[in-house]
């Protein structure tokens, strides 16, 4: 069977007078004539029951139109979604992020694809940022959102955020009262830091920063990840210094503070292998690239 034969089979059933079902594809009657013979012959079954004035479905006919209907709707389905394939409009993305980017970009880019992808699949994956960028060459994740970005080749990447680091004090703390603090003034205080290891990103921008000021602060505790550290600093243990974004935690008991004279800044990548052969990804970078505000500084007031 083929196609343009169910496609004239089911006009002539549904218009039951083969000029009719000829007018209605745009051909002439003796090709339509045939190509439903043609059918009826490779069924081995006769479809129509025809007379000089009547065109009527024999049983078998009025069985098989059910069936042919669904085949061309199924056709039809299945070529359209094969179109929305190719152009990205539907599809799978693995979407990687550490869980800093949780608090307001994920979300952002989540909320914008939904928008204007709906019928493309986004699955959530958290994970630090060392294993964000193993996955993401090894091919088990399409795109990631990293601090750190991953250097290999075949790698392209898009700079969406710029944020400052602000200082996280309990709310009554005497810093906490000011409305910016310089850095020295941590120096000797009880402070809560990034891990070395699972928090290595924040950990050396931060040491680095106090480093070249010359502050030593009173470390007390290390935490790996942003929500650990500020539930540390809320239990009055010390002050940490964390990403701007954090405020979307709205945490209480907790006051965060502009830093004087200081260009600590986070950056937020959004990477993905190239060359890309998945359009749903290529789809969502075009959604992300149309989001607002993309690679710009964070407010810290």
């Amino acid at each position: 069977m083929e196609l343009r034969q169910l496609e004239c089979f089911v006009a002539v059933a549904e218009e039951l007078h083969f000029g009719r079902a000829a007018a209605r594809l745009r051909m002439t009657q003796p090709p339509l004539s045939r190509q439903v013979q043609m059918l009826e012959r490779s069924l081995g079954v006769s479809l129509f029951e025809r007379s000089s004035r009547v065109v009527a479905l024999t049983a078998a006919g009025r069985s098989f139109l059910r069936d042919a209907r669904h085949l061309l709707e199924f056709s039809t389905r299945a070529a359209l979604q094969a179109q929305r394939t190719a152009t990205g409009a539907t599809g799978h993305v693995t979407l990687g992020f550490t869980a800093v980017a949780a608090y307001r970009l994920m979300p952002a880019i989540v909320t914008q694809a939904r928008r204007e992808l709906p019928d493309v699949d986004i699955q959530l994956r958290e994970m630090v940022s060392i294993d964000l960028g193993r996955h993401l060459v090894a091919g088990e994740l399409d795109l990631v959102l990293v601090r750190h970005l991953p250097r290999p080749e075949g790698l392209g990447h898009r700079l969406l955020e710029r944020e400052p680091l602000m200082l996280a004090a309990p709310r009554g703390w005497p810093l906490a009262r000011l409305k910016s603090v310089p850095l020295q003034a941590l120096d000797g205080q009880p402070f809560i830091a990034y891990s070395p290891n699972e928090g290595k990103y924040f950990h050396e921008r931060i040491a680095a920063a106090l480093a070249q000021a010359g502050v030593r602060p009173d470390v007390v505790q290390h935490a790996s990840q942003t929500h650990t550290l500020l539930a540390l600093v809320r239990a009055g243990l010390g002050m940490g210094i964390v990403p701007a974004s954090a405020r979307e935690l709205r945490l209480d008991g907790l006051h965060f503070t502009a830093i004087e004279d200081c260009a600590l800044k986070a950056d937020m990548y959004l990477a993905w292998r190239t060359p890309q052969d998945n359009p749903a990804v290529l789809a969502l970078l075009d959604c992300v690239g149309r989001m607002p505000a993309a690679a710009q500084p964070l407010p810290v007031s």
